[in-house]
Formats: structure tokens, sequence, C-alpha cells
């Protein structure tokens, strides 16, 4: 598709720009109808889960055991769909669409844009279960598989791979290019509302879009809260398991709680043109480097065989994975595909308006095919190289080698060092990957705080640093106290983790709606861009007429014949020219 024939995206004005600062504006202020219901309801939530920790847990888990129980062909089903409306929208005729004006180069560099969406994204959930995944299916597989190694070894990483492939980035996909679209191309503010503006008009200013916007902040807080919790735990795990902490308690927690906040919130005050995207970049350096070092000193050539190898699988059973429910296998398959794929489908839609709408806060400039592909086929190739190398690494260990990665069950916190105690230099290596952890964990926090403080001051692309602050220490308190409740701090964290993939179950509902208002404004901007082309087409031909009379007048006052050939292009259609 050519350039928009105003020159300008719809309802925006022409000769309007949008000056994006990286400071706070004089007129800053949060959205009193957002920023407060969203504070009450997340502080009074956390202290039903400190003060009744066992109560809270009981009462979420029962609501998610019936969601999972009676929808889990629900959540099957939008998943695939979503996978099939993204690669549609991303080869169909509104690929070229920008999102932006459509003269405007893209805001950040494409490395840039990629470390930035990739930290955000699953950075940190990578580097969580990179070993411990594969580890987990190949000693725990699905009903079905077979006793033998090469059998669950096969299934190990085509299981991983459909958990962290196409499925979750078409997920962020979907809010993401609704996001842009309307942020970048209508001129709308930063807010999941704006999205579905098409279908429900000026209803989205008023209570229903208040609604959505409270529902995306408690899903990111809690979202990323209790990644920080459970994180914490695999770093101080890291620290034990490399000798340099006795063990691990509260104490230590806290402080790298409070150690990762600290460094957050100088990230995400700096915004996003500095701090966060530094910060994505050595983020993703040190995980290339990470990733090259494990490909380099570990099983090199059954790494690169397992990458090829289960990308195979992965396509020849993409569909049937796609929509498999475990159902013949009785409630054995149903509760084991309810444990892990129906889990991570509702937490990567719990994440969705955190990482959605900051991809989409970053895809300024690019058009609508640029999004979709480096959504979804950057990170995913990455990703399979990933598991491939930290995984197959592990799975040749457990196969070929010492076989001690599974002895009384993956240890899910210490899987990672436990690889990197097999392989050169453990002790520095081990010190590198703690960073890692750390600063993928602060790129969580920070992009999760800027998002939210974007959604409680009313959309605002710079909202006040003093709210950014607020978000920031209200992530790493709650992670805190859910850590100190009554020593049932991991109970604490699982509950905020469950009531997180609760909320998603509406939000699913919002997504669906989401894809109809994004192909509504699609189709009506391709016909608007049609009807341009088909008067600009008329206006040409009348003007090729106009001067081809004048020509033909012109000639026959002069008593001129002309050859065929001789007629100025576009005239030559003209019967009463040729002689």
């Amino acid at each position: 598709m050519a350039a928009h024939p105003t020159g300008n995206p719809p309802d925006q004005p022409a000769g309007e720009t949008e000056a994006e600062e990286e400071s706070e504006s004089p007129t800053s202020s949060v959205a009193h109808r957002v920023f407060w219901p969203s504070a009450v309801v997340i502080l009074l939530f956390v202290l039903y889960a400190v003060l009744f920790p066992h109560s809270a847990a009981s009462a979420v888990t029962t609501v998610q055991d019936h969601i999972i129980g009676y929808l889990g062909w629900y959540y099957q089903a939008i998943v695939s769909l979503f996978v099939i409306f993204s690669i549609w929208v991303g080869v169909s005729r509104f690929g070229d669409i920008k999102l932006g004006r459509d003269e405007e180069e893209p805001e950040f560099g494409l490395l840039s844009w990629l470390s930035m969406l990739f930290a955000a994204g699953m950075g940190i959930g990578l580097v969580f279960w990179g070993v411990a995944e594969p580890l987990t299916f190949y000693d725990e597989p699905k009903p079905g598989i077979g006793e033998s190694s090469a059998a669950r070894s096969e299934f190990a990483m085509r299981q991983t791979f459909l958990h962290w492939g196409v499925h979750p980035w078409a997920i962020y996909a979907v809010v993401g290019l609704a996001v842009a679209y309307a942020i970048h191309r209508r001129g709308r503010p930063v807010s999941i509302r704006w999205t579905l503006e098409p279908l429900i008009g000026e209803r989205v200013k008023g209570g229903w879009g208040d609604l959505i916007d409270v529902i995306a902040i408690i899903g990111t807080l809690f979202g990323v809260a209790t990644s920080l919790g459970f994180g914490v735990m695999q770093v101080s795990a890291g620290m034990e398991y490399s000798g340099w902490v006795d063990s691990t308690g509260e104490g230590l927690q806290v402080l790298l709680i409070v150690v990762i906040t600290l460094i957050a919130i100088g990230s995400v005050v700096s915004g996003l043109g500095r701090g966060i995207r530094l910060l994505s970049n050595v983020n993703i350096t040190i995980a290339a480097l990470l990733m090259i070092f494990v490909l380099v000193t570990g099983p090199t050539e059954f790494i690169f065989n397992t990458l090829v190898q289960s990308i195979g699988n992965y396509l020849q059973n993409f569909l049937q994975m796609s929509f498999d429910t475990g159902v013949n296998y009785g409630s054995e398959g149903t509760g084991w595909v309810r444990q892990w794929t129906l889990f991570y489908w509702g937490w990567w839609i719990s994440w969705v308006p955190f990482v959605g709408i900051f991809i989409a806060r970053i895809s300024r400039g690019r058009t609508v095919r640029e999004f979709i592909a480096g959504v979804l086929l950057v990170p995913t190739v990455v990703t399979f190289l990933w598991y491939s190398a930290l995984g197959g690494s592990a799975l040749w260990e457990e196969i070929f080698g010492s076989g001690n990665l599974t002895e009384g069950g993956v240890n899910t916190d210490a899987a990672l060092f436990q690889l990197l105690h097999n392989l050169p230099w453990t002790g520095f290596v081990s010190g590198v990957t703690i960073l890692l952890i750390v600063l993928f964990f602060v790129t969580s926090s920070d992009s999760g705080s800027f998002v939210v403080d974007m959604l409680a001051s009313g959309g605002d692309q710079n909202p006040p640093i003093w709210s950014r602050v607020f978000w920031s220490v209200a992530e790493g308190a709650v992670a805190i106290a859910l850590l100190l409740a009554g020593g049932a701090g991991s109970d604490s964290l699982t509950t905020l983790q469950t009531t997180a993939i609760i909320i998603a179950l509406p939000f699913s509902v919002i997504m669906l709606i989401m894809c109809v208002a994004t192909l509504r404004c699609l189709r009506a901007e391709h016909r608007a861009y049609e009807a341009a082309r088909r008067r600009e087409m008329a206006q040409r031909l009348v003007h090729h007429t106009v001067n081809a009379l004048e020509e033909n007048r012109q000639d026959e006052a002069a008593g001129r014949t002309r050859a065929w050939g001789e007629y100025p292009r576009g005239s030559r259609r003209l019967p009463w020219r040729r002689r």
C-alpha cells in the first residue's frame, strides 16, 4: 500500500505534530478515576493475601481451577485464533499501513527496538526456564509420550517451543498492534480503552474505559510483582549454589528486591530513550554472550542437531499441539495440559496489557508488516536458539552425561546453575548469569512501571516522574510484603500470580473485541486509500485528455500530422489522435 493520500493518519489534523519529550510535562497529572481505584484494590488484595495467606490461596485456586476446568477448550481456541489473526494481518493488503505518519521514520533503531520488546516480553522467563522447562518435560512428560529417552527428549523441546514460540508473541501482537494503531496512527492517548473506540465510540471516555484501564493496571502490577518475588528466589538460589552465601533467607531476598527496585526507579525516571533502552541493549548483549558460551563449551553438534530437529517437530505438529486439550488421556492428560499449556496461555494473557502497550509505545514509525514480522518471527527464532542451547545442553547432560540434573526432581530455581557447574569457568559465568537475571528483572520492572504510569495518567506518553517512582516502589513493596507473609511467602506469591491469571479471562474477551475493532479500522483506511487512488487516477486521466485535445487542436491549426509514437504518453489511448 502506498502512502496515505492525505499525508496524515486518519483523525489527526494536517500539520499537527506530537512533541514527545523525555521529561515531565508541566501539565502532567494522574487520571484520578483510574489511579485511585487501582491503588485501593491492589492495597486491599495484598493485605488480604498477607493477613490471611492460606484462605486467599484457597479461594483464588478454587476460582482458577473452575476456569481452567470448564474453559480450557476456550483458551486453546482463542490463542490459536490470535496466531491466525496476527499472521493474516501481517501478510494481507493492510501490511503497508504505517503505525504513525506516512513520512515518519521508526523512533528506535532495529536492534534497540528488538532488544526492548524482547526484554519486556519474556527475557526473564527465558533465563528462568531455559534449562528447567525442557528438563521438567523430559522428567515428567505428558501421558502417551512413551518411556524412551529419545521420545521424551523430542517431546520436551517440541512442547517448550510451543509455550515460548509464536503463540505467546501472537497474543502480544494482537494488543500491541491495536494500541500502536490507536496512539500512533489515530493520535489517541496510550491506553487499552482507545482500541475499542471504533466499536463503542465516545463511551471509551466513561466508566467502561476506566474499568478496562483499572483491570490492565492491576494485572500488570500483579504480574510484575510476582515475577520479581519468584525471581529473587532464583537469584538467591544461584548465589547459594555458587557458594556466595551460606543460606538464602528472607533478609537476602528483601535486599535483592530493594536493589532491583532502586535500579528500576533510576531507569524509569530517565525514560524510554535512555535508561530503559540502554539496559535492554545490555541485557541482550549479555544473554547473547551466555548463549554463545554454552554453544561453544557445551555439546555444540548436539545443540545444532537439536535445533534443526526440534524446529521440524514443532512445524510438523504445530496444528495438533495448538488445539491439544489432552482429553484422549482422561483426567491425567487434561490435568497435564491445564498445569502447563493452559497456565501459560493465561499467564501470557495476564501480561498482555503491560507488554502489548510497551511494544506499541516503542513501535512508532513501523509498518504493520514490520511490526508483525518483528514481534512474531525474530523473538521466536531467538527463543528457539536459546532453548536449543541451554535446554539442549541440559538434555545432553541428562542422557549422555552425568545424568544427575533430575535427581530428586528438577530444581527450577537452581537448574541453570547446575548446568553451568558442568561447564568451564563456573564461578565467573554464574556471576555473569546472576547479573543478567537481575538486569532482566530491572527491565521488566521499569517497563512495567512505565506502562502502569501511562495508564494511570490518562494515556500520557511521558507521565509524571513522581508517579513513575510510586508504581516502581509499589511493585517492590508488594513483592516484599508477600515474601514476608507469615512464613507463607511462596503461597502468597502464588496467590497473586493465580489472581493475575484469573484476570486474564475477562481480558481475553476484550482481546477478541479488539481484533474486530482493529480489523474495522484497517479496512476503513484501506477503503479510503482505494477511493483516493481512484480519484487521483480519474484526475490524471482528465488531465491527459485535456492535454491531448489541446495538442490535437494545435496540430490541426498548423496542418501537422504525427506518427503514433510521437504523441506524449497518456494521449495514445485517444483514437482521434491517430492519423
